[in-house]
């Protein structure tokens, strides 16, 4: 740009110099103006757009009833879970030896993994690619609704026999033995997602949680449907139990 500068003030002190000798003739003029327009036109084309990408949400319907449509209880998840999945282990160490039967999870594209306090980031390979499918198809249909993007949070994956007993002196009613146990369940919270912040420097406006819970339930929805998986809805821990199939 700077060099653009340089450029036209060189040939506009020329001239201004041929001015003195003789009239600047009509050619002389066409050429300054067509490089005064370049210029500028240059120097606004520069300027970084930093404006708010806005939603334009359209589309959005949810599902009827969360009880109805995702009534999946545990007995459903835990009979798919041991079909499916490993045998319950005691520890992490045992879980990284498992090479091949367990992937390990981590923040992605199209998921984030939350602090997990009561549970370790690993799933079966099958389960894996249905949390992938439901973190990919909710970008993807937040961007056909007209929503700005934002990733789903896995609160909860593959539980060992200590973190069990661990969760279990904390609350009472938590099942010794759950389908997280099999490393084919994994909890997505519907209060809280990961928001994407900008793209090339332009912020994005925010999507309410509940909307948002709303286009995620559709996702579940068109997935149970197909036979890919199990769904509860947890009302009191605020997630949906998601079970692979």
């Amino acid at each position: 740009m700077m060099g653009l500068y340089f450029i036209f003030s060189k040939f506009a002190l020329n001239l201004n110099y041929r001015k003195t000798n003789r009239s600047m003739n009509r050619k002389n003029i066409r050429t300054c103006l067509i490089a005064m327009c370049a210029v500028g036109v240059l120097v606004t084309g520069c300027k970084k757009d930093t404006s708010m990408i806005m939603n334009e949400p359209h589309n959005i319907k949810g599902v009827i009833s969360y009880k109805r449509s995702f009534p999946d209880l545990n007995d459903v998840h835990l009979k798919a879970a041991k079909s499916l999945g490993i045998r319950p282990i005691a520890s992490r160490e045992e879980a990284e030896e498992l090479v091949g039967k367990l992937e390990e999870l981590g923040s992605c594209d199209v998921y984030h993994l939350d602090s997990l306090t009561h549970s370790i980031p690993y799933l079966v390979p099958k389960a894996n690619t249905l949390l992938h499918s439901i973190g990919q198809n909710f970008l993807d249909s937040l961007t056909s609704k007209g929503l700005n993007p934002n990733k789903i949070v896995v609160t909860s994956v593959l539980r060992t026999n200590h973190d069990v007993k661990r969760l279990r002196r904390r609350n009472l009613n938590a099942s010794a033995n759950s389908a997280h146990c099999y490393g084919t369940t994994f909890d997505v919270s519907w209060k809280r997602f990961k928001k994407i912040e900008e793209l090339d420097g332009r912020p994005y406006q925010d999507v309410s949680s509940d909307t948002l819970k709303l286009v995620l339930s559709e996702v579940l929805r068109d997935l149970r449907k197909n036979e890919q998986c199990y769904v509860k809805y947890e009302l009191k821990q605020g997630c949906f139990h998601i079970t692979a199939r």
